[in-house]
């Protein structure tokens, strides 16, 4: 059962409909009883950092959420914000992040990523895979993701990295750690490409 986590934070139904589309079933979780049923699990975000880690701590539902993912190992993917919450810190914010992929999160910067550019990073964008990976099977060399976002994922590995995109320098746009993904795009405003992507989450990806 696809689960999408509802902690007060991301277009949760937006999820709901691409897995209704698909004839996937799909159930959202507000309470840790609802979230302990989950067999693979996505996490939205949008917002700033602190305030989408406040909101996550505020609900009650880490406890559960770490048990699931970092006890039972179930396959998870978080999306924008929820990607950027698996870093260890942000530099949009001073509290510590979930810590589940190395890394941190960085501003996007005329230093970093070149003169004259304009931030946020907003619209479609091409996206380049790393590696193969079940997440990104069958999504065809003209992939195209939306994006909205002024901070990318810095990993400390390499090998963390699925997936990169370009905005005046390359960053990391999809990330894997063992039974944990993410994804800097919204594939759930992303027409087929999304609609593939998350397909691939609930029928390719091992649980």
């Amino acid at each position: 059962m696809i689960t999408i986590l509802d902690y007060g934070l991301g277009n949760v139904r937006a999820f709901q409909n691409v897995y209704h589309r698909l004839s996937i079933p799909v159930s959202i979780a507000s309470t840790s009883e609802e979230l302990k049923k989950a067999t693979r699990i996505i996490m939205p975000g949008v917002g700033a950092f602190d305030g989408a880690m406040k909101r996550l701590d505020g609900s009650g539902l880490r406890p559960a959420l770490e048990e699931c993912v970092l006890g039972r190992h179930v396959p998870f993917l978080g999306v924008c914000v929820g990607m950027q919450m698996l870093a260890s810190t942000s530099e949009e914010g001073h509290l510590p992040g979930l810590g589940w992929v190395s890394g941190r999160v960085r501003r996007f910067s005329e230093a970093s990523h070149g003169r004259g550019l304009r931030v946020p990073h907003m619209g479609w964008n091409d996206i380049k895979a790393a590696r193969n990976d079940g997440l990104l099977a069958e999504l065809g060399q003209d992939a195209r993701f939306y994006f909205l976002h002024s901070y990318y994922f810095e990993t400390d590995s390499q090998d963390a990295m699925i997936a990169s995109a370009n905005y005046g320098a390359d960053f990391t746009c999809a990330i894997r750690s063992g039974n944990v993904y993410g994804v800097q795009f919204h594939p759930e405003k992303s027409h087929r490409w999304g609609m593939r992507l998350l397909e691939n989450f609930a029928r390719t990806v091992p649980a």
